[in-house]
């Protein structure tokens, strides 16, 4: 079926495994987990699963191998009404599988993903009858060759570009170019600009072509910028379960705020409060609120 979509997102997919620990353990040394969850992850799925929590049309184009993992991931996705019609299943590969650990006290984690046998995406390969048309195309930077190819499509069907960039990645300037709105974190700004300023980090966005351009700092809130006035947004206070996903689902609800045509200052406050409640239980997906929860939160923050 030939749909309209408010976001069509392209990038890697993996299933999650997640264990809450009393804390990390040391080498040679063995912990019990307080919690298990098993998830769908990957920063552009949760970030399209996110949209259509919140209500808007979305799909999701990417590659995942034919095994247990792949079918659990496009479950997840039927689950929440993303459209995969866009995705390759490949016989020749496994799914990307993420395996997560959280440590009870913080909320924080670290993540090791097995993405052992992935095979990028090539532009011949990509799959975009069914999308009549988009507003907004998200990319997390991989597969640079299809990214690029996907970008000229959605550009010609009148659709502006997100870019989701936690790490520096190939052909990153001449992606830069092509983005209306990156969304970066503060790790991307070190690296990649060589600076400890999120404010100069925007600036730098805005000078390649960006029309509004957002740095994340995790617990320490987000800077955004459009040109005209630079805006913080603090970080809500939330009792945190588990951080992983929270980036993903900020960028899902920045981009929901940018469907409503919303000012920027609006949206980073409701990205912000849309991230923070996910904090709430284990995972990237569990914890993501509907419209109603997020509006209900603000109302009392």
């Amino acid at each position: 079926m030939i749909g309209n979509f408010d976001c069509v997102g392209f990038g890697i997919c993996a299933a999650d495994y997640l264990c809450i620990v009393p804390k990390y353990p040391n080498l040679d040394e063995k912990s019990e987990a307080v919690q298990f969850s098993f998830q769908g992850g990957g920063p552009v799925a949760t970030a399209l699963v996110t949209l259509a929590r919140l209500g808007c049309s979305t799909s999701f184009l990417g590659r995942i191998g034919n095994d247990y993992n792949g079918q659990f991931v496009q479950e997840q996705f039927q689950k929440e009404e993303v459209n995969i019609s866009g995705i390759i299943v490949d016989d020749s590969m496994p799914t990307n599988q993420a395996f997560i650990w959280i440590d009870r006290q913080s909320g924080k984690k670290s993540i090791v993903l097995n993405g052992r046998g992935y095979r990028p995406v090539q532009k011949n390969e990509l799959k975009t009858g069914h999308i009549s048309s988009l507003k907004f195309l998200l990319i997390d930077g991989r597969d640079a060759e299809a990214g690029f190819e996907l970008i000229s499509r959605a550009r010609e069907k009148g659709a502006q570009v997100v870019l989701d960039a936690g790490s520096p990645r190939e052909k990153m300037t001449e992606l830069l170019r092509l983005v209306q709105y990156p969304v970066v974190s503060e790790h991307f700004g070190r690296l990649f600009f060589q600076t400890e300023e999120p404010e100069k980090v925007i600036e730098s966005l805005l000078e390649l072509g960006a029309k509004a351009a957002v740095v994340t700092l995790g617990d320490n809130g987000c800077y955004g910028g459009d040109g005209n006035q630079l805006y913080f947004q603090p970080a809500f206070s939330v009792d945190v379960v588990d951080t992983t996903g929270a980036g993903d689902v900020f960028h899902g609800a920045f981009i929901f705020g940018l469907v409503q045509n919303w000012s920027l200052p609006k949206t980073l406050k409701f990205a912000s409060a849309t991230a923070a409640i996910k904090c709430t239980k284990i995972g990237g997906r569990l914890g993501i609120p509907t419209l109603d929860k997020v509006n209900e939160f603000l109302d009392s923050n």
